[in-house]
Formats: C-alpha cells, structure tokens, sequence
C-alpha cells in the first residue's frame, strides 16, 4: 500500500479530475430522474391507462411489470454499453446512453395503454444502466486509489438530486391542484384529442426528460479518454491476443468468483431497493389515509378498498404532498448512507462495511413495514430506513470497478451491477403477482423480501477486499 491512508484524499486532485467527477455524477442525477419519475407518477399514471373499474390488485400487478421491465432493460443496457465503453470508449458511450434515456423518457408521456409504458420503461432503463456503468468506471480510472471510495461514495449519492427532482415534479407538477385545473379546463385541444385531460400532469413529468440531452454536449466538449483505457487501446494494437470488453471472460478461472459475488450484491441491492425501499413513502402515506378516515369516525378495518378510495378522493393533492414528503425523506437518508459508505469502507474495508449495511437495511425494514404506525413515528424511522436500505449501492460504484482490468472494468461493472437487475425483475413480477391472486399486504411481501440482506451476509466472505489496492491492470 503506496499511498498512506493518513493522507487526505482530495490532496492533490486536479481540475480536470473534479470535472469528470461532476458531468459522471450529473449524468447519474438525470439517470436516477429517469427511473424515479415514474416512482413519484405511478399511482396516476398506470391508472389513468387501464379502463375504469380495474382491481387493485391489476394495477399493482402492472405497476410491478413495468418496475420489472426497468430492471431487464438496465440490465441489457448496462451489459451491452458496458461492453461498448471498452471497445469505442467512456465518453463515447456515455454519451449515447444519455441520449436513449433521455428520448425514450419523454416519449413516455404520449403512452396510450399500460404496456405502452412497461414497453418504454424496459427503453429507458437500457440507457439508464448503461450510463451508471460507464461513469462509475471512468471515475475510478481517473482518480487516484486513495480517493476511490470517497469519488465512488460521492458519485452514487448523487443520484438523491435525481430523486429530488422526481419529488419535485409529483410535488409541484403531477400533485399540483392548480396544474390539474388547467389540465382539465384550459389545456390546448390538441392535447385533449390525444390524451385524457386529467392525464396530463403526470405526462408532462416525463416530458422534462428530454433537457439531460442537452448534456451530451459538455461531455463532448470537456472528457477526454482515461490514460488506463488508452493505454489499453495501445496494447490491444501491440497485442492482438488480447481480449476487449469480453463477456465471457468474466467467467474464465481467474475472474469467475469476483463475478459471481459482484452479480450476488447487486441482486439483493437492486430487488430490495425496487420492492421494498421505494414503498417506505406507501406505508407513510397509509398511516396518513388511516389517521384522515378515524377522524372521520369510519371503521377503517371494516371499510372495503372501494369505499376507502372513494372517501379519501377529495384528499388525493394533500395526500400526494405526503407521499411525496415520504419520498424526499427517504432518499434524503439514503443520500447520507451513500456518501458515508465511501469513508467508512476506506477506513474498515469494502466487506465489513457492506455487512453493516445490510445488517441494519433488514432490521430497518423490518420496522418500517411491521412495527411503525403512526406518520410521526414515520416521519423519525424513513431517513434511517433509506440510510440503511440504499447506503450500500454506493458500494457497487466503488467495488465493481476494483474488481476488474482496465480491458474488462466497463464489461465487469456493467455485468455485474446489471446481471443484478436480470435476476431482481422476477422476483417484482412475483411480488405483483402474489399480491393480485392472493391478496397479501405491501407490507409483509416487502418484509420477506428484505430477508435478502440476510442472505447477503453469506455472500461477503468470498469476497476479495480491495482497500488500499491498485486498479488490476
């Protein structure tokens, strides 16, 4: 170990390097908006897409078609730009997923049926894996060792801007009674004609997904190739057996472990955080709906799902502005764990402090979805539920490139961070399922679900820990 861990991480850092650290991170943010916005929308969007009268159940079940879409789409495109990314290069690559995110999101807003949307979804999510894994590994090519995990923690929190952006727009845009009003009554006909007029809110959510285009040109402009990637070019020329940005090498003897543990974390982060970290504003939203129907004297155990909905209709703007405050809340936790998850691997290592995570991610879980009752009680627990259930993703930024050479870091990051996503759809689709044929609550499906962490533990021991390491050349 060269670099001392005593010494400062940000010594000597350039301008440049603080530039490639900021358009990745930006890059991410509108990644992470992409996927969010449809979080913040989704119990208007799918809805207002299905005929009138559809169960709860179905919607819920569309709902989790189209989380799952996400998944299988990040995961093919975060498999194939990875691979892209060492062949043509960082940049290069990164700018194209920007540019398929970003023009299926808003194309998104003009979807007619639900599997409109679950179809656009699995689009947008091409573009949104691959850019995470193109980023993650052009930020640890440029920065030193000492500075990884700190970059790398630094990079995924980040995407807590993209949330707060998808709480923004629910807030002021989808759950705005001022814009449903024009909406309704002022909007220009040609909107009308193509769209139900109380659809347009959460529609024009997904219009503002086209302005991260715009970013592609500051990276065009400013990022230059990693001098390891060149390199790397330059011996591939030199070397003709060598092998780019290939798949199946990451199975070969030398790399299979670090492949198969890298796809193992990444399967539990990715199906616990889309099957039960985003419901955290669900049960608090619920907590809020029951304490509104008590004082209204209704027997809320004795009321049928119908009869529910049609008492809190007139509260749905207010009871949008909790959901989304739920939202922010938990992302605002989740953004601390992310950036603390850097210095606290740099200090005890990249296992121990994933299996800290993960320890307490369930036990939050569980007392999220099973003990807390009441919104104020909500209000305390949802920042420590976010902390602990997606701190640990900031540790795939700042592990998966580690675990990889130069010729395979982007094919390596992006599998392993993606095959996650290929093996998390299949449980959201079975969690939509077990909740339309026999009725369980979001409740208890998300804190079996959170069992996973568990199951991460007796992953971490076959994995190499990396602290203080070079980048495998």
């Amino acid at each position: 170990m060269n670099e001392s861990l005593n010494q400062r991480w940000y010594h000597g850092i350039t301008r440049y390097q603080w530039l490639v650290l900021l358009i990745a991170s930006l890059g991410w943010v509108f990644d992470v908006f992409e996927g969010q916005i449809f979080v913040a929308s989704m119990n208007e969007a799918m809805p207002s897409l299905v005929p009138d009268g559809t169960k709860d159940g179905q919607i819920a079940q569309y709902n989790n078609i189209a989380l799952g879409a996400f998944l299988l789409g990040g995961a093919l495109g975060g498999i194939l730009f990875g691979m892209l990314s060492d062949r043509i290069g960082r940049t290069k690559t990164m700018s194209i997923t920007i540019l398929f995110y970003s023009v299926f999101t808003c194309v998104s807003a003009f979807s007619q049926e639900w599997w409109h949307l679950a179809a656009l979804r699995f689009l947008v999510a091409m573009g949104v894996g691959g850019e995470w894994a193109v980023a993650s590994t052009l930020v640890a090519e440029v920065f030193p060792k000492r500075a990884r995990a700190h970059v790398g923690g630094i990079f995924h929190a980040s995407s807590v801007f993209g949330t707060y952006l998808a709480v923004a727009a629910g807030t002021y845009l989808i759950g705005n009674t001022a814009v449903q009003a024009w909406a309704l009554e002022d909007s220009p006909n040609w909107m009308r004609n193509l769209m139900d007029p109380a659809s347009i809110p959460w529609r024009m959510g997904f219009a503002l997904g086209v302005f991260p285009a715009l970013l592609i040109i500051w990276i065009r402009l400013s990022l230059r190739e990693s001098d390891s990637w060149k390199m790397t070019q330059e011996n591939r020329v030199a070397n003709r057996g060598q092998k780019v940005g290939s798949l199946t090498e990451l199975f070969s003897r030398a790399l299979m472990k670090r492949t198969l543990v890298g796809v193992a974390l990444s399967s539990i982060g990715l199906a616990t955080f889309w099957g039960a970290h985003i419901y955290g504003k669900n049960m608090y939203r619920q907590a809020v709906e029951d304490e509104k129907l008590i004082a209204m004297d209704l027997q809320i155990d004795e009321m049928s799902k119908k009869e529910r909905k049609g008492k809190l209709k007139p509260l749905a703007p207010e009871l949008k502005r909790h959901e989304m405050r739920a939202m922010f809340l938990t992302t605002t936790g989740g953004g601390i764990g992310l950036v603390l998850f850097g210095p606290l691997c740099y200090r005890l290592g990249r296992r121990p402090t994933f299996a800290l995570y993960h320890i307490g991610g369930f036990i939050a879980a569980v007392v999220v979805f099973q003990v807390v009752t009441s919104p104020s009680m909500f209000l305390v627990m949802l920042p420590i539920f976010g902390f602990l259930t997606l701190g640990m993703h900031a540790g795939y930024a700042i592990y998966f490139p580690e675990l990889y050479p130069t010729r395979l870091r982007g094919t390596g990051t992006g599998f392993c961070f993606n095959a996650g996503r290929i093996l998390a759809a299949p449980i959201l689709f079975l969690i939509g399922w077990v909740q339309k044929t026999y009725g369980y609550e979001l409740a208890d499906v998300a804190t079996a679900l959170s069992l996973l962490f568990i199951l991460g533990l007796l992953v971490l021991p076959f994995a190499p820990e990396t602290r203080g390491l070079d980048l495998p050349e």
